[in-house]
Parts: C-alpha cells; structure tokens; sequence
C-alpha cells in the first residue's frame, strides 16, 4: 500500500522532517494502530516543493514487520559519509553501522558499534550537492548503507527522519544539522594546546617529573590528566591520600609552570556504606532502578556499583553539586569515561529492562533501551553544568567518551581505546572526519595509540599528523611502555617537539576554526573534498584533510613519509610551505591560493602568548592577485566575547602593478587592537616565500619579483629543502615493539582473502586470526586483542616422566612462514620440547563461502636423549567471537544424543562431554542480524565442548583427548567456518 507525502519544512529553509510513523497510518488507514509495528519503506526522488525550491518527494509503503525500516534511494553514484565515530573508511559507502553505546576496546575498523551513536547520513550527489538525513531516535537503529546509493534506517520502534538539503555543498548541509543540534561550545585557549595523559600516572610526584621534563626539554604541553588510579579504591570525588595527598598544592605547582590538570570522574558509584556519594546518592534516591524497583547494581572498576539516573534534571543537579565541590581542589577539567555505560558483565552494559525515570521533555519513565545511547551525553551536561556552578568565569572543560549527537553543546570527545598499529594510525584521520561531519569537531584519536606499544617510528608520525587534529592527546594504556615524546629516542623526540611546535604557532587559526565553528556549525577539520565536492576522485582520500584554507597531507604508511608521497590536491593553486620544520617523518603542509593564514609565535604553552607579540601573515594569492583571511581574538576564556569583548579581524591582500598591499579589511568587536609587529610572507611556490614586515593595523606595501626571479626562487627553495631532508636523520624504522609483546600490530599481517571472507592473520604468533570478516554482510565475525584471545591453541598438560607433571600453554617459538597464497596459508611454530604447532588456513577454492582451519601438534625430536617430554598432550582450540548484540545470541546445536540444544548469555559457562556433545556442528545465531555462523568439525577428535561467555565476547573450545604423539601420530583438530542468513 502506498501513500505520496510530503515533507513538512521546520527549523529553517532547507530542513525538512518526515514522520514515518504517521504516514504509514495514513498509508494504512483506520485499521492501522499507531503502536503497532510495522515497516515503513519511504523513497525519496528528486523533487521541488510547492514553491519551486528543490526538495525530495516520498512515497510510502507500509510493510508488516516488527521493525520500523526507512528506505531512502538517492541518484546513482551519490557517496555516504558521517554516522559519527565509526571505524573503517572515511566513504561510508558499503557500509554497516548500529547506534548502540558500546565499551568496544581495541576495534577494529570493521567493529559496527563505538562509543557513541549518531543516527546521521551525509550524502554527496553525483554533482556535488550535498544532502544530510538524520533518524530521530535514540534507540539502537541499523544504518544500512550497502546498497548502490541508498540509505537505510532500521529501529525497533518509529522515529521521524529529518532531511537537511540538498544544499550546493557539503559544508552547508554540517553547518545546517549543527543548527539543529547545537554548535560546539567555544573552548578555552588551552584546551586546544597539547595534552598528556596516561592510565595511570601514579602519583603526585609522576604528574610533576612528566610536566618539568616537557618544560626542559621545550616540548609544548598545556595539560596533564588524571586517570582513575588518584583515585581512593576508585571511588569517584575522592583522592589516594598516598599517593595524592594534596592534590591543590599539585594543582598549584603545575600553574605555575602553565599546566593545566583534568582528572577522571566515571558513573559507576561504589555501593559501599559510609562512602560520601553512595549515602548522598541514596538519601536524595538518585539511582537507576531495576524493573522490581530496587537499586541496579552493576560491576565496574570499585567493584558493585550504583549509577546515577542522568536522565532527571533533578538527579543532574545532585551530581552538578558534586562536581562543583570537586572543582575547588584546583581541578581544571573532567574526563567523563566508562560512561556508554560499560561494565564487566557479559553484555557489556546494564540490562534494557532497568528503569529510567526521565523528564517529561525528554521521553518520561524509560526502560533502559530508550535512553543508553544518550546516558553518557546526559552524564557530560550534568558534569558541564557543575563547572559552570563552580565558576561562572571560566569555559567548563569536560572530554567525553560516550554520547549522542549532539554531545558537543557539553563535551569534546575522543575515538577511545585504539590499538598502536599502523592500521589505527590511519584508520584515526577518517574517524575524526566523520565526527567532524556528524556536528562533533572538537575530537581526536590517543596518539600513538591506547594499547600496545607504539615504535618510535609509528609514534612520531603519529604525532605528526596528530599535533594537527582538532583536541590533541597522547594517552596509553597501562602495562605498556612509556609514551611520552622522549620516549622513543632522539629521532622521535625531536620530530615530536617540531610537530608541536607547529601546532603552537598555528593556534591562532585553528582558535578562529572554533569561534566559526562555535558560531556557524562548520567542521574544523573536514575531508579534502569539501574543497572541491564535484570531483569524485577527492571522495576518497583519507590521508589528507583541511584545516580551514590549510591542507594536511599525511602519510600513514611505514615506509614512506609524506614527502615520498603523491598527494592528490583540489582544483586551483595550493601551495607549499613550512616554519623551517620540514621532515620526513612529519605531514607537508599546502596553503589554499586566495587565503591568509595568521601565525604566531612557538610557544611552549598558551600562557607564554600576550597580544602584542609579533603577528605574522602568510599570504597565498589567488590566480586573479587576492587574497583574504580571518583572525579571531578574546581573552582566550570566559564568556566576554559574547558581549562583544573580542576583534575580529578580516585581513586582505591584492596585487596592483606588481605592488602587493596587505590590509585590514573590516573589523568585528569591542577590542582595540593591540600594538604589535606584522611579519608578512607571500608565498610564492615551491616553499619558496617573500617577507615584509609593517605595524598591524596599517597597510603594508612591497614588490612583487618578477617572474624570472620567482622561477629562481623556487628553484632555489626545492633545492635546499631537498638538501635539508637528504640530511635529517628519519626516526629508525623498528618491526619490533620495545617492550611486551602481543599487543602490537605494527608487523605486516597476512591478508587472506577469496569469496566471502577477509582474514587477517598474525604470523609471528602462531597464526592466530586476529580479524575474520564476511564481506558480503559487513560482519566482522572475529576480532580480538591478540596478546588474550583470538584463535589460538593451548596444551593442556604436559608429562615429563612418571611421577612429575607441569601445566604450559603454547608460546611463542621460531616461525617458518612456508606459503602464502591469495587464499591458502601454512604456518608453522617451534613450541619447544621438540614439539610443533601446524596450521593451515585456507577458504576452499570450490566453495568460497566457507574458512577452513586445521591445527595440530606435531612431534619431531622426542625420546630419551631429546631433551623433549615423553608427549602425552591434549591440544583446546578457542575461537572468539565479537558480539554485536550479545543478548540475541545463542549457540544451537544437535547434541550426538540427538537432543536439540540451546544455549544463551544466561546458561553461563556450559562443558560438553559425552552424548552432550554437539554432533560434529554447532551454529552461533545472530537473531538481530539476521546471520548464523556454522562451526563444522570432526566429532570423534574432540573429547569435550565448553561455551564461554566474555564480558564482550564468545568462546566456542574445543579439546581434544589427553594422547601420546609422536611423528607418525600428530593431534588435530580441523574446523570449517560458514556464514548463512538466519
């Protein structure tokens, strides 16, 4: 049954909202109820509205269904980016994405659910307009983007879809969504300087030996972080009285060498009487509740806890006046983590049958499943609100790892726990992209990556490129090895001091960035092609991006710089320049011809600034001789600005006779403009450049060479910048992590793919499979933190002689990789004692769909004399699996006693033995998604079954029996692998 509708125009000209709901009840008639489930399939074709104004025209269908689908078709070759933080490519297309909050340590990019959910499409036409569609839902939607030029919406229950375009250009339709949602607060100078964090720096004496080192070594930094160990036992507005016993005389002593502090707040509460906020939180019941009514208690890093209901205005203002009294401890911002709510349970979060009793405006009395993807943005205002309680005067500081869209009203946000790999370091320019153009551009990755141990090569580079990116933080995980700058030795310290440096003297414009952010809802750091939005070749690169008129072009490969590189650039003239810090290991840096870039000074913190150091210009004309550019300046904090205690200032630059005039334009704001120097650089190509210098304020006049004298220029400067990198000693290329190995993945993998499937294998760690993909799906069906789980074998016991036994698993030996091919690989370990781990991986050539894996322990020196064991051995096969959705996940199987079994998160941990076994196949079932993934193995090889439910994950082990082997008589264990629709 069809209806033709119409969008309804709300907001503002361009934005259109469609409720599908009611136009299936339209399309229905009477005998459809508003509540009842249905599936809603609504096309949008190009249209124009009743006054002529392009627009898109539905039509409906209405389908029987328990899921509310929204169906949009676009015109052929239309790109997709935006659904937020989300791992993968920058281009959306082909893609798979599901809004649910999610703890998700070490993703990978083809993880479907991140920290934070923004239900939003940004999509570029054919021509290069742009239109963006948001489903207004905040419970957990499926955005299909896998089919040519079309978006799908998938919720379980009916949201409006909301359409902001088309406009001509992509930065229109950001702009016109950040309208919607809320631009991003202006922050405080400082907060856009570097910062250094690490879980943990252990006590008050670390936090001041790490500062003082940058300050000695001139590294830039404006800010140090707290993780959760200042804590008393991890109990949440209370200090380790031993390790930081006063935390304001800390605070203090970091001011005075201009640094900033942010500590770590979370919202899981110790359950523990006579603890301060567990007996306020339950006087004032402030609680989640359970469905029976009673307090929910969840696992997180204090052990039991409460969690406040965020979602009352009420329950918001008891934690605000919590934090307001937390900040007169000198505390300078908060870091909201652990807040998706994550917990160690299996589903990874509170059940979705707890209650919520929130406002009226915002939904009323909820189960937990309406409000989990905005828990986390409600807890950021909440904690926003309480530093403003707490000082009126400054801009509150709060860094976020959950939330909504909309989250950048309160919180700046990070893209959580990544790995230290090169996959990670590239995979983070697209991620804080897409943020950008889902409405959120104060983000940006852990440099050098959260877990594992960066190299020195990985890690310059990575702040490299990351001194560039919007919010900029170094942080690593505990167990890793250090990651400050100095760190990896000179090389790598010193093209971190450069990156930041850089970073430093371009503040000035990427604080502007935010004041037209703040005030337009324009990205900061956007995708080249919004340079150019026609030209299809720009959609996909992500190793470049634009600050403003400023164009990063990075590398992210490790054996090339960014100089080695061919960058593609937009149509018009860009141009190269540097501050005399060309490198090979740091991103190149062009100028947009027609713009003017303001400079300032290299700093070590903001403090060091005053406005009436020295200003530079550098100048970029365009083809027609001009140029403009924009500079905006307050007191770099508090709220003046908004009652016009700022300048801003829009300088221009033209070309008259071969005489260049470089003047203010016009100016905004209440603020006179201070007495300084302008240092003035026409950037003539090739990093070539001529300077003049004037007074700010007054216009300054100066020659243009001619053309012969240009050539010559530039000439001379790609000869010496060539000389100069020729020379400079690049951070040495190290394959090996320093430190724990395990948690790197900076070592090539093998790529295993052919049909349906995508592997990624570690070879230097007995082959284990670290990434399993179904392409046609989009399911990564393994994923794992390689150093803990994964596919791997385990022995189970080992006997030396009679009489003396010792428990060991499978380590790491030498490593023969004898063959690869596009879809066969053999591996084969020395595990020691004179015994051999074999594996084959393969995807069967006469049916693609299925991964077969055989393994086995295979002895080549044992006996007496051998020095090996006498080999009676027992070989466990564990694979584990990522669960999207834990809690519609079941592993069903015919039992070898021809029962029919079922087993689901709440059976535990379920041992197989005997007729109990699964004969010879058992099928783990996504119900949500639709998709089941068949384990087949030989049953007479495997003695017991166990099925293991992970806090986030699956484990499916096999075992085999306890036997002697030897040459003639190897253990194996052959399982295959296939995906099937459900």
């Amino acid at each position: 049954m069809a209806a033709a509708m119409v969008w309804v125009p709300i907001l503002e000209e361009g934005v259109f909202r469609f409720d599908a709901s009611e136009a299936a009840r339209a399309a229905a008639g009477p005998s459809l109820s508003f509540a009842e489930p249905r599936r809603r399939e609504v096309v949008l074709r190009e249209g124009v509205d009743d006054a002529g104004r392009p627009a898109v025209v539905p039509e409906c269908e209405v389908v029987g269904d328990d899921v509310h689908r929204i169906l949009i078709k676009l015109p052929y070759g239309t790109s997709f980016y935006g659904t937020g933080e989300a791992s993968g490519p920058l281009e959306r297309t082909g893609k798979r994405v599901f809004t649910w909050n999610t703890d998700a340590w070490g993703y990978g990019s083809g993880t479907t659910s991140l920290y934070q959910s923004h239900p939003w499409v940004l999509s570029i036409l054919p021509d290069g307009k742009s239109l963006g569609v948001l489903a207004d839902t905040t419970r957990r939607c499926e955005i299909d983007l896998r089919q040519e030029s079309t978006i799908k919406f998938a919720a379980l229950s009916a949201y409006p879809i909301i359409t902001f375009g088309p406009f001509d250009t992509p930065a229109q339709v950001v702009a016109s969504l950040s309208h919607a949602i809320g631009t991003v607060s202006m922050p405080s100078k400082w907060a856009l300087g570097y910062h250094q964090c690490r879980f943990s720096y252990k006590s008050s004496e670390r936090v001041l030996e790490v500062i003082r080192t940058f300050r000695e070594k001139g590294i830039p930094c404006d800010v140090v972080w707290m993780d959760i160990d200042y804590m008393d036992g991890f109990r949440c507005f209370t200090f380790d009285n031993n390790h930081f016993p006063d935390p304001k005389s800390m605070v203090d002593d970091l001011h005075s060498i201009g640094c900033k502090s942010i500590w770590m707040l979370d919202p899981g509460i110790k359950e523990e009487k006579g603890y301060f906020v567990y007996e306020s939180g339950s006087e004032n019941d402030v609680w989640i509740k359970k469905a029976d009514g009673s307090p929910f208690i969840g696992e997180v890093w204090p052990g039991d806890c409460v969690f406040p209901d965020f979602t009352s205005e009420r329950i918001r203002t008891w934690w605000a006046r919590l934090v307001r009294d937390f900040i007169s401890n000198g505390v300078d911002g908060i870091w909201n983590d652990m807040n998706e709510p994550a917990m160690t349970t299996t589903t990874k979060t509170m059940p979705e049958s707890n209650i919520h009793r929130g406002d009226a405006d915002i939904g009323g009395v909820q189960n937990h499943s309406y409000y989990h993807n905005v828990y986390g943005m409600l807890m950021a205002r909440s904690t926003y609100e309480g530093m403003v309680m707490s000082n009126t005067e400054k801009r509150p500081f709060v860094l976020t790892r959950a939330g909504f869209i909309g989250s950048q009203r309160y919180a700046a946000t990070w893209t959580g726990d990544n790995l230290s790999n090169w996959e990670h370091l590239h995979m983070s320019l697209s991620m804080v992209l897409q943020l950008g153009l889902s409405g959120q551009p104060l983000s940006g990755p852990d440099i050098g990556g959260f877990a594992g141990n960066a190299t020195p090569r990985l890690f310059g580079r990575w702040m490299g490129v990351g001194a560039l990116f919007p919010f900029s933080r170094g942080h690593s995980e505990a167990g890793t090895v250090d990651h400050e700058p100095w760190s990896f030795g000179e090389e790598c310290e010193e093209v971190c001091r450069l990156a930041l440096l850089r970073r430093y003297r371009l503040l000035l414009h990427i604080y502007t960035l935010f004041y037209v952010s703040h005030k337009k809802g324009t990205p900061v750091a956007a995708p080249l092609f919004f340079a150019d939005p026609q030209d299809t070749e720009l959609r996909k690169i992500e190793t470049s991006f634009l600050l403003g008129p400023l164009l990063v072009c990075a590398s992210t490969l490790p054996d090339k710089g960014a100089h080695e590189c061919a960058h593609k650039l937009p149509n018009g003239i860009w141009l190269p320049f540097d501050f005399g810090d060309s490198h090979p290991d740091l991103p190149v840096l062009y100028l947009r011809g027609g713009a003017i870039l303001p400079v300032g000074l290299p700093i070590q913190h903001v403090g060091e600034a005053s406005l009436g150091d020295d200003l530079s210009l550098l100048v970029a004309l365009d083809e027609n001789g001009k140029a403009e550019g924009v500079l905006f300046e307050d007191a770099g904090d508090g709220y003046g600005f908004t009652q016009g205690d700022y300048l801003l200032t829009y300088y221009v630059a033209e070309v008259h006779s071969s005489v260049v005039s470089v003047k203010v334009l016009k100016t905004e704001g209440s603020w006179k403009r201070p007495k300084r120097n302008l240092n003035i650089s026409i950037l003539l190509g090739g990093g070539a450049m001529m300077s003049s210098r004037g007074v700010d304020g007054e216009e300054v006049h100066f020659m243009m060479p001619s053309e012969f004298e240009v050539s010559s220029l530039v000439a001379a400067s790609e000869l010496d910048l060539k000389e100069r990198l020729e020379t400079i000693r690049p951070i040495p290329d190290m394959d090996k992590p320093s430190g724990q190995e395990g948690a790197d993945l900076s070592k090539t993998l093998i790529i295993l793919k052919s049909g349906d499937w995508f592997l990624k294998i570690v070879p230097w760690i007995g082959g284990r499979i670290i990434s399993m993909t179904h392409l046609p799906s989009d399911s990564q069906w393994l994923h794992s933190r390689i150093e803990i789980h994964g596919y791997e074998e385990y022995s189970r016991t080992e006997y030396r002689s009679a009489g003396c036994t010792e428990e060991y698993k499978i380590v790491r030996g030498h490593l023969e990789q004898s063959c690869v091919e596009e879809s066969k690989v053999f591996l084969e370990g020395d595990i020691g004692g004179g015994l051999v781990l074999q594996r084959h991986i393969s995807i069967l050539t006469d049916n693609p769909k299925i991964v077969q894996i055989d393994s086995s322990i295979e002895a080549r020196s044992v006996g007496p004399g051998s020095g090996g064991f006498s080999r009676l051995v027992c070989l466990r096969v564990r694979p584990t699996f990522t669960l999207l959705h834990p809690t519609e996940v079941v592993v069903a199987f015919t039992a070898i006693n021809g029962s029919k079994q079922e087993i689901s998160l709440d059976s535990g941990e379920v041992t197989l033995e005997g007729g109990l076994r699964p004969n010879g196949e058992w099928t783990l079932v996504d119900k949500c998604s639709g998709l089941s993934m068949v384990n087949r193995f030989d049953h007479r090889q495997v003695s017991k079954c166990l099925v293991h439910w992970g806090t986030s994950d699956l484990n499916m082990e096999l075992w085999s029996d306890e036997r002697p082997v030897s040459k003639d008589t190897p253990l194996r264990i052959c399982h295959r692998y296939e995906v099937t629709q459900t």
